[in-house]
Formats: structure tokens, sequence, C-alpha cells
């Protein structure tokens, strides 16, 4: 494959691979700032009781990375489906095609992993020293640079998003060589056979660990738990698109009563495209998944044991796990940038239709609340679901106590972001001139 192309590619289509970027970097950071921490405790008798948690924040970088790494590869692919088709025009081959995508993913992967890597020190460190002044790690506690967690975190890197790079491809591939001449933005298939089958697959996985966990010993429910919402989110993601199409059309249908011109535009825009909404869905249904699954799961065994953590223990719980969850948030913004940055020539038009700018950005809007509530909707039922097996094999009851603050925090903090993302890579389209310039 010409480097030519694939740099002059990269280059057309900054945004997102910006968004890639950012996404395997952070990948890589969380993995190896884990391993870094995971290193430097061991050996260490009076770490014992934070590498259980350490451990923890290494698995759950790595389950986060794999989700929203092949999360973001698979919207690149989707917007760029008229550029594959302008080159299957030309002459390039399916095979020319797929080695092409993964050639970019593979470039923007290795200067992301050297990125990811570099930043992994000064924050294992700042969370060394975290752990350090509130006591819970002993004075002198520093971390020792050791090659494993890089090799680990760039190999980690490279592999998830070669194969996410490999899965993305297959779509492109498949990309007729006239479809650039396509111009209805309506998908006309919204499920892949490939999409149906990981999806049932995780799914009756994930009921499988369910009745294992509400039948286990409290000290393994905790994990099984965790393990039961990532598998869950898994299906979550696949079948995203009809739940989108089918939950986000319902959410969206009062809001077109009470906001006729904008609420409609959003309800068409979430039902034509529901692979791209479900997009922005996905990463807010995994921050929610997994943050209230954790938190209100570790409360659960503190009830059932009669034990009450202290300030600076629920601070440690929050720090090293709230680590990868915030990366989930921050891929929130992401996703949203990127599914809004394509869209500028559609913008443009509705607005030369007499759409005023303050009714686009109304539509904008709500188009990312409905995304942000959808997916917060699938996080909570994935978690009620885990929580509530988790609490049948600590205290006999599926009913478990939960902090509504915390939650309603949560939701709020991955609307703000998608909101963010969506009104500040609009901007220029809903407010600048009508002319392509």
């Amino acid at each position: 494959m010409p480097t030519g192309i694939v740099w002059n590619n990269v280059r057309s289509n900054r945004t997102s691979f910006i968004a890639a970027f950012t996404a395997i970097t952070l990948a890589v950071m969380l993995v190896v700032g884990a391993g870094l921490l995971l290193t430097s405790a061991h050996g260490d008798g009076r770490l014992r009781n934070l590498m259980s948690l350490f451990a923890v924040t290494a698995g759950l970088s790595g389950f986060v990375s794999i989700f929203v790494v092949a999360g973001t590869l698979s919207l690149h692919v989707l917007q760029q489906r008229r550029t594959w088709g302008l080159l299957r025009t030309v002459g390039m081959t399916p095979g020319q095609v797929r080695r092409l995508v993964v050639a970019e993913a593979l470039t923007v992967a290795v200067a992301a992993c050297i990125a990811g890597s570099a930043l992994a020190v000064p924050q294992a460190g700042l969370t060394a020293a975290f752990l350090t002044r509130v006591g819970l790690a002993p004075a002198g506690f520093e971390i020792v640079l050791d090659r494993t967690p890089f090799i680990v975190g760039t190999a980690v890197g490279i592999v998830v998003t070669l194969l996410a790079a490999l899965t993305a491809s297959r779509t492109a591939a498949r990309v007729a060589p006239l479809e650039v001449l396509r111009d209805t933005a309506a998908q006309a298939h919204v499920m892949t056979w490939q999409r149906a089958a990981v999806g049932t697959a995780a799914l009756a996985g994930g009921g499988v660990l369910l009745r294992v966990t509400s039948t286990a010993s409290l000290t393994d429910a905790v994990p099984l738990g965790v393990v039961v919402t990532m598998a869950l989110c898994v299906a979550g993601s696949a079948f995203g698109p009809v739940l989108m199409r089918v939950v986000g059309g319902l959410l969206a249908a009062p809001i077109a009563a009470l906001d006729p011109g904008p609420g409609a535009l959003a309800r068409a825009s979430i039902t034509v495209q529901p692979q791209r909404a479900a997009s922005v869905a996905s990463p807010v249904m995994l921050t929610v998944a997994l943050a209230c699954t954790f938190v209100f799961a570790v409360a659960i065994a503190d009830t059932s044991d009669g034990r009450e953590r202290d300030g600076v223990m629920l601070w440690a719980i929050v720090l090293l796990v709230g680590t990868a969850v915030s990366y989930t948030m921050i891929s929130v913004l992401n996703s949203t940038a990127m599914s809004m940055s394509t869209r500028a020539a559609e913008l443009r038009l509705l607005r030369s239709t007499g759409i005023t700018p303050r009714q686009l950005t109304r539509a904008l809007c709500w188009e990312s609340l409905i995304a942000t509530c959808s997916g917060a909707l699938a996080g909570t039922l994935i978690a009620v679901v885990s929580l509530g097996a988790v609490s049948l094999a600590g205290t006999g009851s599926p009913c478990f106590g939960y902090s509504l603050p915390l939650y309603l925090a949560l939701v709020w903090l991955c609307a703000a972001a998608g909101l963010a993302g969506a009104l500040l890579s609009t901007r220029r389209a809903r407010h600048g001139s009508l002319v392509v310039g």
C-alpha cells in the first residue's frame, strides 16, 4: 500500500484520526500506568490491600480500551463510506481497501503508543503521590520504571487497534464502487450478521455468568458482577443500532411533539442514522454500567459484611477505578465530535431551506441528549441486572442500595460531554457562511 495514500487520507480526515489517536493514547496510558503501579507495589507487603485495586484498574483499562478503540474506528469507516466508494470506482480492489484501513489505523496507533507510554509515567506518579498523601501507601512509595508495563501497554494498543481495524476494514471493503453516487444518508442495513452473532454470543455468555453470580459466594460475586456487566455491554454495543432506532425513537417522540421543528429533525436523524447515534450512546452505556456496578457492588459487599469503609478507601476506589471510567467519558466527547464533524454540508443544506441557526442548535442538542439518555438507560438496566445478582448472592434479595446523587452526577457529566462535542464541532456549519470554502 503506497504510503502517500495513507498519509494523505490521514491528513484529509484529521478529526476522525485525532479522535482515534486520543482514544489509543489514553488506552495505552491507562494500561501502562496501572502496570507501573502493579509492578512497583509487587513484593511490598504493606501494599497488599491495594494490589487488587491495581489489578482491577488494569483489567478495566484493557477492556475499556478494546471497547472504545473498536467503536472509534467503526465510526470512522462509517463516515468515510463515500471515500471507499470513490476508491473502488477508480479501480481499488476490496483487498486494497482493507489494507488501506489497517495501514491508516496502525500509522495512528504507533504514534499513539509512544505518546501514551510517555504520559503513563507522570500519571502513575501522580496516583502514587496521592495514595501516599492520604495514607493508603507508605511514605517513600515511588514508581519504579520497568520495561514490562511498557511492552504490555504497547502490545495492547497495537493489537487492539489491529483487531478493530481488521473488523472495520471488512465493512469498508463491502462498499460498492458506485457508492460515491449515493446521496441518501439512510442506512439500508443497520445490523450485519457479524454484529448479530457477537451480540448473541455476548448476551448468552452474560446470561450464564449472571446465573453463576447469583449463586456464588459474595467474595466471588463482586468480580463476577463486573464481568457480567462487561459481557452485557458488548451485547448492548453490538445491538446498539437496532436498540437506538427503537429506544431513541420512543424518547424522541415527546420531544418532537413539544418542539416540532428541531425535535422532528432530531428524531429523523436518530432513526435514519441509528449507527451514528449508537456510537455516542455506547460509551455512555459503558460509563454508567461500569461505574454503577463497581461502586455499588462494593457497597453491597460492605453492607453484607457489616463493614463501613472510611473516606480514604472510598477515594482510592474512585481514583483508581474512576480513571478508567473517565476515559469512557472522554470518548463520549470524542464520539460526538466525530459524528458531527462530517455533517457540515448537511447542516448548510438545512440552513438554506430556512432553518435558523438557533433552531439547528436546538436540533443538535436534542439529538445529543436523546443519544445520551438512550445510553444511560441501557447502562442503568445492565447495572441493575448485574447488581441484582450480586445482591442475591450476598443478602439473598435482589434489592440493593444506591446513591442517587452519584448516579445523576454521572449521567449529567456524560450529557455535558455529548453536548460540548456536538456544539463545538458544528459551530462553523451552524453560524458560518452557507458557501463551502
